[in-house]
């Protein structure tokens, strides 16, 4: 062989022949997997796939750079960095490629997400948090484009504050190593013309946080190419204006190479590291000129819209292949050592696909021969033997069975024997109600939380009133409320627009920052989607972040991040991340427009696995406050926007007492109509009763909700209607919106519906955005004399429709 000098970088790291050719089996695991994956898309033992396949050597380089206690969050063509820091096994990557319901077999997500979204455990079975700083990490992926930018930012902040906070956390060692930990970003070329990612790089620069961002740049968005994408067609160059060389500057250090050369990676990856985790300020590695061997996805053909010359490209600037030719020229192996690793690739990722596919299909095949065996039971008892033998012939027949082909078997079967007697049929009802329960476990569950840190779990604490007790202005009770949590748990952080100098908009953490530092109540940009994300990334690193969106208006900007990453973490994970984080927000009644939105129904529809809360004043709002603190869960808490001058009488436990989750509360008891309602409507609606009772002789009870996810979870609506046999239902939000969505659960999960007397009744806003000032407010909300009036044609049954005498 002959003598080549070895690489200078190749030195620098200390690489042994070893530690190369094992980047380079990786590499073609990894190709294989993708290779493989396709194929068995295409024959149709998987739904879908979506692959890694060109973006390898950048991968293989990176990964020398990411170490125990590093976080992944990227998308999902990183399937080579998971394999190279032991993340994820090929056998798990086919396994999740299947939709294995098995956490053990698919410890990312369970079945739970297509493949190729990736996620490390960082909590145990029970729910704890594990030590995060003994391995590599990934937080858990989601697809929607640039979605994972987000949480980054949160993620690398906390690097900041473990580096910087003077009072710790107790367990901070299971999170940070006094914050020496890089967050590694990964996104596709396409994706950062999405606006979250400007937000999130902006806020990074502005922050100056250790997020290392790499772009594989393939030169397309699916088949768009990157000149209708990205201004001057380079993501780095129109980045230059955020460029920083000095540490002493805010900025980003910005470095692009090309994907497919291995030496000129593993320098350019070894500089940005260093600069990041040392200076603790941001980079972007633009990684260009990488390719996708077999496109973007299973759902159609590169070749439709590539030309035959960019084809051709590349096949020749495959990085697996440069590697190659890279290795042969610098002599660190021979022509028949890499075919031996390639041959051997091929026969690795072959027996992990079908040990995998074994394992799932085996499942299968032994619950559908347990429900034949009942099937065969039932033959010599039936007079539709011919239909139960089809029956039983075609599920056995079936090369690849589901469980949905078992379901569906059950019910036909339940229908071909419902007239043999209840006794014989036992044993399959007994087999279908337990097998609904398996399967509500893989499918269903993890929603909310179920470790002891549930909101389920959660003790109520009532208030404790005596004749000495203070009024004070709603702003007060917070602020007091806030200033002793800040004493009193070192984990909680507050951040948002105009809450740290100011102490927000409505004052309720006036002079704390003062008190308790900007690393632990700060400002932020007019950014609410990296708001919630910096929430994410700090959550899920061992705080307890309240984050504020300065008006519930606004959440709409951040209403994506919250639905899609939030709301969905547990889930995804099954049980496996956390995210113990409060949205903080203000709205409903106020003036105009854009001041005064109630979107209920679609923040309750969109966020379903968070607790959103909506308490009709600020000591009932510590009560959820205190509550939220003691579970595991992410909230939503929405505070009255016209309630914090309003004088309230202040507990003497205020610090103790705990508002029940997803329990309503009786305010006011009446014997003839229910009255649902929540928030700032429970004034308005109190008023009116007041009203009903004294000049006509109605008697409400009303009911305020208090958290509307979850929803009455002891049926204290469905016993108010055992009593009234009436119903209205109260809300600011849209016909249809919130009041739809508490119909539905109390008309139909709590049985209302067979309780009543009458038909139940709405009492929305109107369809448009409320108009400004006092008028626009009156007529574009419900009001006092609409609760009165339609209450009234409720108890004379008078017909909505005509104009009743009265009035």
């Amino acid at each position: 062989m002959e003598k080549v000098e070895t690489p200078e970088i190749i030195k620098e790291l200390g690489l042994t022949k070893e530690d190369i050719l094992r980047d380079y089996k990786i590499g073609w695991e990894s190709r294989e997997a993708s290779i493989l994956g396709r194929r068995e898309v295409l024959t149709g033992k998987a739904k879908f796939g979506i692959f890694g396949d060109g973006k390898e050597v950048a991968q293989l380089a990176l990964s020398h750079f990411f170490q125990p206690g590093d976080i992944r969050a990227g998308y999902y063509r990183d399937q080579t960095i998971i394999f190279a820091k032991e993340m994820g096994t090929i056998e798990q990557f086919f396994a999740q490629l299947y939709a294995d319901p098995s956490i053990e077999r698919d410890p990312f997500s369970a079945g739970r997400q297509m493949n190729a979204h990736f996620a490390t455990h960082f909590l145990d079975e029970k729910g704890n948090w594990k030590k995060l700083t003994d391995k590599p990490q990934t937080a858990a992926d989601l697809s929607p484009t640039a979605s994972q930018m987000a949480k980054m930012l949160g993620l690398a902040q906390a690097s900041k504050l473990y580096r910087n906070l003077d009072n710790l956390p107790e367990d901070a060692e299971l999170f940070s190593n006094n914050g020496n930990e890089i967050i590694f970003g990964t996104i596709g070329d396409a994706s950062t013309s999405e606006g979250i990612f400007w937000e999130t790089m902006n806020a990074a620069a502005v922050l100056q946080v250790p997020l290392l961002m790499s772009v594989w740049d393939d030169g397309y968005g699916i088949s768009v190419p990157k000149k209708y994408q990205t201004a001057k067609q380079s993501i780095s160059q129109a980045l230059y204006g955020m460029k920083t060389e000095s540490p002493d500057d805010t900025g980003i250090y910005i470095f692009r190479v090309k994907g497919w050369d291995y030496e000129a990676l593993l320098k350019t990856y070894k500089e940005a590291a260093e600069l990041v985790r040392k200076n603790h300020k941001p980079a972007l590695v633009h990684v260009e000129e990488v390719t996708q061997p077999q496109g973007h996805s299973t759902s159609g053909s590169h070749e439709r819209y590539k030309s035959k010359e960019r084809l051709q490209w590349e096949k020749d600037y495959d990085g697996l292949k440069k590697m190659r030719e890279w290795i042969l020229q610098n002599n660190i192996a021979t022509e028949e050592e890499l075919n031996e690793i390639e041959q051997q690739a091929k026969k690795t990722v072959r027996e992990a696909k079908n040990n995998a596919w074994k394992k799932y299909i085996g499942d299968i095949k032994n619950e559908l021969n347990k429900t034949v065996a009942i099937y065969k039971e039932l033959l010599p008892k039936t007079s539709q033997k011919t239909e139960l033998q089809k029956v039983i012939k075609n599920l056995l027949s079936l090369r690849e069975p589901t469980r949905k082909d078992i379901c569906e078997s059950i019910t036909y079967v339940q229908i071909l024997t419902k007239d043999l007697p209840q006794t014989e049929l036992q044993k399959l009802k007994q087999w279908k109600n337990e097998y609904a329960e398996i399967n509500k476990d893989r499918w269903d569950s993890h929603l909310y939380s179920e470790s002891q840190y549930s909101y389920k779990n959660v003790k109520p604490v009532p208030a404790i009133y005596t004749d000495n007790d203070e009024y004070i202005p709603g702003y007060q009770v917070l602020n007091r409320y806030f200033d002793n949590l800040f004493k009193t748990n070192p984990k909680v952080l507050a951040f948002g627009e105009d809450v740290g100098k100011l102490g927000d908009v409505n004052q309720a953490f006036a002079g704390l920052q003062a008190k308790y530092s900007e690393w632990r109540i700060f400002d932020t940009g007019i950014r609410e989607a990296t708001i919630v994300g910096q929430a994410i990334g700090l959550a899920l690193r061992g705080f307890r972040p309240i984050a504020e969106i300065q008006y519930l208006d606004y959440l709409l900007y951040a209403l994506q991040i919250m639905s899609d990453d939030v709301a969905t973490m547990l889930y995804r994970t099954k049980g496996r991340q956390k995210l113990p984080l409060i949205i903080r927000t203000r709205g409903h009644r106020l003036e105009g427009i854009w001041h005064s939105g109630s979107p209920m129904g679609g923040i309750i529809n969109l966020l379903r696995g968070m607790l959103v809360l909506v308490p009709r004043n600020m000591v009932q709002a510590v009560g959820l406050y205190n509550a939220v603190l003691k579970t595991d869960e992410p909230a939503l808490m929405i505070e009255v926007l016209n309630g914090y001058r309003l004088r309230e009488r202040v507990p003497q436990n205020l610090f103790e007492y705990t508002v029940p989750l997803g329990v309503p509360e009786v305010i006011r008891e009446g014997t003839d109509i229910t009255l649902v309602t929540y928030g700032p409507l429970v004034r308005i609606a109190s008023e009116a009763a007041e009203i009903l009772q004294k000049h006509l002789n109605i008697s409400v009870e009303i009911i305020d909700v208090q958290t509307l996810l979850p929803f009455d979870v002891q049926g204290i609506i469905a016993e108010s209607l055992e009593k009234t046999n009436r119903l209205v239902v109260l809300d600011e939000d849209v016909p249809g919106g919130a009041t739809g969505y508490i119909l539905q659960q109390v008309l139909e999960e709590q049985g209302g519906y067979y309780l009543l007397d009458s038909p139940p009744t709405t009492i929305p806003a109107k369809p448009h955005r409320p108009a400004y000032a006092t008028d626009g407010d009156y007529f574009s909300k419900p009001n006092k004399e609409q609760i009165i009036e339609t209450i009234y044609n409720i108890m004379h049954e008078v017909d909505p429709r005509k104009y009743p005498e009265i009035f």
